[in-house]
C-alpha cells in the first residue's frame, strides 16, 4: 500500500528522474522522504490522515511546494508536478550527433609528486562523438584516446611511459571511455557514468561534466563546450608502480586526476576549415 504518490517531468514532458518528494506536518516535522524513478514517479510510504506540505527538489530545477491532502487509509495523490530550470540554467543544445574536436580539445592528466608538487601529462590525439537526445540527460557518447600521444615535456619519460612496462601502447594503443547518460547535479553540471577502458582494464568510471553552452563558430559550424574531470587510481588498470619508478617519476601518489576540455561540432563529421 502506498501513501503519496506525484509524477515529476519538465515542461516538455520529460521525467525527472531522481527528483525528491518531501513531506512535512503542520510543525515542520519530516513525514516521508522518496526519490522519483526512471519514470519520474514518485510514492512515499503511507501517512498521516489530514493536510501536510510536500515539496519536490531536484539539483538544476526550482522547487515545488504544495498542499498533499492524505485520505485516512494513508494514501494521495498530489498530480503532476512540472519543475522549471533554474535561473541561469545553459540552454541544451540541438539534438542529434555532436563530434569531438581534437584540435580544441584537450586532455591532461595530473599527478601528485613526492606530496609536495605535480606532474602532468597530456594526450592531445583524442576523438569520439556525442549523441545528444531530446531529453539532454539520455546523451550517450564515446571518446578515444591515442596513449601513444602522451607528452609529458620530457621525451625520454614519454618513450619509457609507452613502453611495455607501463601504457604498452603497441598491445592497447587506445584508452575509451563510453558514457551512459548525464544525471543533473546543477543548472549546469551533471554526472556521466560510463565504463574506462585502459591497460587492458575496463573499469567503471563517473566524469563530472560542467556544461558550457552552445552557439554558432566562426566557421559556419554550431559548437559545444564540455569540462570533464574524474580520479582514477592506477592499481584499478594493472599500472606497475615499480614501471613508474623506472620511467623517472619516483614518488607519484596511486591516485591521478583527468581534466577534458571538449569541444563538438555538430554533425557526424567535423567540417573542413
Amino acid at each position: 500500500m502506498s501513501g503519496l504518490i506525484t509524477r515529476i517531468h519538465t515542461a516538455d514532458g520529460w521525467p525527472v528522474p531522481d527528483a525528491v518528494l518531501t513531506v512535512t506536518d503542520s510543525t515542520g516535522r519530516q513525514l516521508a522522504r522518496a526519490a522519483a524513478d526512471a519514470t519520474g514517479a514518485a510514492a512515499t510510504e503511507p501517512l498521516p490522515a489530514g493536510a501536510h506540505t510536500a515539496v519536490v527538489t531536484a539539483p538544476g530545477f526550482r522547487p515545488v511546494a504544495r498542499v498533499a491532502r492524505v485520505a485516512a487509509d494513508g494514501s494521495g495523490d498530489l498530480g503532476d508536478v512540472v519543475l522549471e530550470q533554474e535561473a541561469g540554467a545553459v540552454s541544451a543544445p540541438p539534438a542529434g550527433p555532436w563530434t569531438i574536436d581534437p584540435v580544441h580539445s584537450t586532455v591532461q592528466v595530473t599527478a601528485r609528486h613526492l606530496g609536495i608538487a605535480s606532474i602532468k601529462a597530456r594526450f592531445p590525439e583524442v576523438g569520439g562523438r556525442l549523441e545528444i537526445t531530446e531529453n539532454f540527460e539520455g546523451t550517450t557518447g564515446f571518446a578515444e584516446i591515442k596513449a601513444a600521444s602522451i607528452d609529458t615535456g620530457i621525451g625520454m619519460r614519454d618513450d619509457h611511459l609507452r613502453s611495455a612496462e607501463f601504457l604498452d601502447v603497441e598491445n592497447y594503443p587506445l584508452i575509451s571511455f563510453t558514457g551512459k547518460g548525464f544525471r543533473r547535479t546543477g543548472p549546469d553540471t551533471f554526472a556521466m557514468p560510463g565504463e574506462l577502458s585502459l591497460h587492458g582494464q575496463v573499469r567503471p568510471v563517473e566524469l563530472a561534466v560542467t556544461f558550457g553552452g552552445w552557439g554558432p563558430d566562426p566557421w559556419g559550424g554550431v559548437r559545444a563546450a564540455f569540462h570533464a574531470e574524474t580520479l582514477l587510481h592506477r592499481n584499478d588498470f594493472a599500472i606497475d608502480y615499480n614501471a613508474i619508478v623506472r620511467a623517472g617519476v619516483a614518488a607519484v601518489g596511486t591516485t591521478v586526476k583527468i581534466d577534458l576540455d571538449i569541444e563538438v561540432v555538430q554533425g557526424e563529421q567535423l567540417p573542413s576549415m
